[in-house]
């Protein structure tokens, strides 16, 4: 429907590997989704999904580009310019003597992303190419020590020296990362001004990043791996988008795009840190679940997003998400703090295989990506994938994949299961596809039920929300048997990230690692102290925040600043993030009000039995974020109609192959179904995005809200 007296104001983009969704929200908080396939021209996808989302509205992008305030983008551009080690060449600088660490990765980068059996055995274990080749590292003779304390004047002549070689060898940038510097950062910052007094001697642009200006946190593989990110990948990634900004702009766009980060808000394209944007759809799907929560009354969530290439999964506890500060990603450790996700490659485009020597399924982890499978209608592709087999048994309509904009080669399909799946397994077709959805249901289940009880939890305390453009396929397959309180799928659920990215505020997060022990035997003055390192901290975190928000036109009284702080017990590996109870430390005063704060959160997220004050409080580091609200889309609350869908909802039948016979399945059409509308299966509801599978035993109905409520009839 085209409404002009409610332009629309907000934009979330997911350009996932295989699809880019788009999700539009209008002021009156009225939303509508649309959906492309991804392309390697990201800009092109975008402006293809916001085409078809807004046909809904019967708009054109050239008239709603120039009513938008605000556009997220999320996407997984850099994360696969890492993988594949297709970044920019990037030069490094460390203390002498410690040019190796980086490749070494404190070791256990060799084993990381590994199954159980191979992490045992040290001949499976095996190093990525590095970020930084060790021909393009320097060392630089000079010493901190674990207090801060200049042990080793910094030689600035071998700076010189080194920052020389590096731009003669060609490097496009340089990081800087000393041990120690933390602590202090002098001879970091000293560094830096070198290189950059060089590159400008030498006539070249070269961006220069100093770990001490980005990531001032402990552990050195961490933050350098860190650090090297901001120059090898997500300055590559700034450029592209630059470019669809531009694109946008030249539709009309009068905003500044803004990219979904690691720590669950929101940052500018131009910010400094663009590392934090590392993994973002998968977040975008949290962020989305913990808003739809907190409108619906659901405080604790399992979150669960099928993609075409991987299987997400997070924790939403009292209305709150975790957060993991040393977190790795692309077998990297990194000092990013993330939404604490779980993820495995397993989703609807991944490959299936017989292993030749064991003749089991094997499933994944690369996956088909936009080209679905075989029975992709330009062919090129070989092997097998999940979404063949959805072709093969009925639960994908052929003819409406995406809308019927693709006419999917069936027979091509069919004839590639058979030959490398169903004949050498001694099966028909039929039951070789339905042997792949089953594994990858049960693969699915068992991820999700050792997440959830892994820390203490039962799927009983859960509402279990489905989404992703695989999630309502899969829904039922892999919450069979847990007893989740509910299963939930949305009816965006295929824009769900996207959905989550337009609900999520405009925040900078920086971090700075801070040391203070406090235990029975400190004095009032050490409390003073400790204090007072806390509050000082966060002053120098301000001062980054509030310049990240005045590169995106925002001055300090726009911007809420919420200081915290990360604390453990005495003697603990672990600590937890804490949103501080005083805005500002004044003294020792304040210290009963930060413990009082810990020791109710440590009660929250293990048990009041495990608390240990005995032990005295350990405070490990300094967090501040600065937020400026922004618009968010309402959550549809329809009139209720009567159990019996409308005829315009019915589709026909189709045969679908459940439990290993064939059957006939009521077709129903997504977006013509009615609040209170129940459906009992074998049923399909279609979707241009997506379809949502309701086998038999199980029946559906749809909510005021458009949520989908999935339960186990028998």
């Amino acid at each position: 429907m085209n409404d002009l007296t409610n332009p629309v104001e907000v934009l979330g983009i997911d350009a996932g590997g295989t699809m880019t969704d788009t999700f539009f929200v209008r002021r009156d908080g009225e939303f509508v989704v649309g959906k492309a396939q991804s392309d390697s021209d990201e800009a092109n996808a975008v402006l293809e999904s916001s085409k078809d989302a807004l046909a809904h509205w019967g708009r054109e992008i050239q008239d709603v580009y120039p009513e938008m305030v605000t556009c997220v983008f999320s996407g997984t551009a850099m994360l696969n310019r890492v993988v594949g080690r297709k970044g920019l060449r990037t030069g490094l600088i460390v203390s002498k003597g410690f040019e190796d660490f980086h490749r070494m990765g404190r070791a256990l980068q060799c084993y990381l992303g590994y199954a159980f059996e191979d992490r045992l055995h040290l001949n499976t274990h095996r190093y990525d190419e590095p970020l930084v080749h060790i021909h393009d590292t320097r060392g630089v003779t000079e010493r901190i020590d674990s207090k801060g304390v200049v042990v080793i004047p910094v030689r600035l002549h071998e700076a010189r020296t080194a920052a020389e070689e590096l731009i003669d060898q060609g490097v496009k940038a340089i990081a800087i990362s000393l041990i120690s510097s933390y602590l202090n950062g002098e001879h970091e910052t000293a560094i830096r001004d070198v290189v950059l007094e060089v590159a400008k001697e030498k006539g070249v642009d070269l961006p220069v990043f100093a770990s001490v200006d980005y990531y001032p946190v402990r552990k050195e593989s961490h933050r350098t791996n860190t650090t090297i990110l901001e120059a090898y990948a997500a300055e590559p990634s700034r450029k592209i988008l630059g470019q669809l900004s531009d694109r946008m702009k030249a539709e009309g766009a009068t905003f500044d795009l803004r990219v979904m980060a690691t720590h669950g808000g929101t940052i500018g394209w131009k910010a400094k840190e663009l590392a934090r944007s590392l993994v973002s759809g998968p977040i975008g799907g949290v962020i989305g679940a913990k808003y739809l929560g907190e409108q619906l009354g659901y405080e604790n969530i399992a979150c669960s997003d099928i993609g075409g290439t991987s299987f997400d999964m997070a924790l939403i506890t009292q209305g709150n998400y975790s957060i993991h500060k040393d977190s790795d990603m692309a077998r990297l450790v990194l000092s990013l703090p993330m939404v604490a996700m779980d993820t495995i490659g397993a989703g609807a485009g991944s490959f299936v295989r017989i292993d030749p020597y064991s003749l089991s399924i094997k499933l994944g982890p690369d996956s088909a990506g936009y080209r679905v499978g075989t029975c992709w209608p330009e062919g090129g592709l070989d092997t097998v994938s999940v979404t063949d087999c959805h072709i093969i048994l009925g639960y994908l309509n052929p003819d409406n994949f995406l809308g019927g904009i693709l006419d999917l080669d069936v027979p091509r399909a069919f004839q590639c299961v058979k030959d490398q799946i169903a004949d050498p397994l001694g099966l028909t077709v039929e039951d070789a596809a339905a042997g792949v959805i089953e594994l990858l249901d049960l693969s699915l289940r068992q991820h999700l039920r050792a997440m959830i009880t892994s820390k203490g939890y039962s799927p009983r305390d859960f509402v279990c929300f489905s989404y992703g453009g695989g999630g309502p396929v899969h829904a039922y397959g892999y919450t069979k048997g847990l007893g989740f309180k509910e299963t939930i799928v949305p009816a965006w659920a295929a824009g769900f990230s996207a959905f989550g990215c337009a609900t999520a505020d405009f925040e900078y997060r920086y971090d700075k690692s801070v040391d203070v022990g406090i235990n029975d035997e400190s004095s009032e003055e050490d409390i003073e102290v400790a204090c007072l390192k806390l509050q000082s901290a966060w002053d120098e975190l301000k001062v980054k925040v509030l310049e990240e928000f005045a590169i995106n036109g925002f001055d300090e009284s726009a911007v809420t600043l919420s200081p915290g702080y990360s604390m453990q017990y005495m003697g603990q590996l672990n600590d937890l993030e804490i949103e501080s109870p005083v805005a500002n430390i004044s003294g020792k005063e304040d210290w009963p009000a930060l413990v009082q704060a810990f020791d109710d959160t440590y009660a929250r997220v293990y048990a009041d039995a495990a608390r240990s004050p005995e032990l005295g409080f350990g405070i490990t580091g300094a967090i501040l974020r600065g937020s400026v609200e922004t618009s968010k889309p309402n959550i549809p609350k329809e009139p209720m109609s009567g159990p019996t869908p409308p005829e315009a909802a019915v589709l026909g039948k189709r045969k679908f192959y459940d439990n290993r016979v064939w059957v006939e399945a009521d077709l129903f059409h997504m977006e013509s179904l009615l609040p209170g509308n129940n459906i009992v299966g074998p049923a399909v509801i279609e979707s241009d995005a997506t379809t949502f599978v309701v086998p038999t035993g199980f029946a559906t109905n749809l909510d005021e809200h458009r949520l989908f409520h999935l339960v186990e009839t028998g």
